[in-house]
């Protein structure tokens, strides 16, 4: 499983770039606060709406500490998507300055 580090994905963020964030957390947990332009997906329901994602983007998966992203991705990879998971999720994107 491919992975980045928060920082590295908040640089490409503020770069500008278009990056297909799904957030993998609850909903009650991306009311808090989420990455721009992150879609909501939360964990279980990733299986039930991989209709919506298409297999020739790139989707960076994130959650609140890196553990259910990866699951999701791992998921997701087996299933033929090209992912990277977010190491640490939003407890390290938090705590990053820019």
């Amino acid at each position: 499983m491919k992975e980045m580090t928060a920082k590295e994905v908040k640089l490409l963020v503020n770069e500008g770039k278009i990056l297909n964030i799904i957030d993998v957390r609850e909903v009650d947990e991306v009311a808090t606060g989420k990455i721009p332009g992150a879609i909501n997906i939360p964990l279980g329901l990733v299986e039930f709406r991989m209709h919506e994602l298409d297999k020739s983007k790139e989707y960076i998966m994130v959650c609140r500490s890196g553990g259910r992203s990866g699951q999701a991705a791992q998921f997701l990879e087996s299933q033929g998507f090209n992912v990277i998971n977010m190491q640490g999720g939003m407890l390290s994107w938090g705590g990053i300055e820019g």
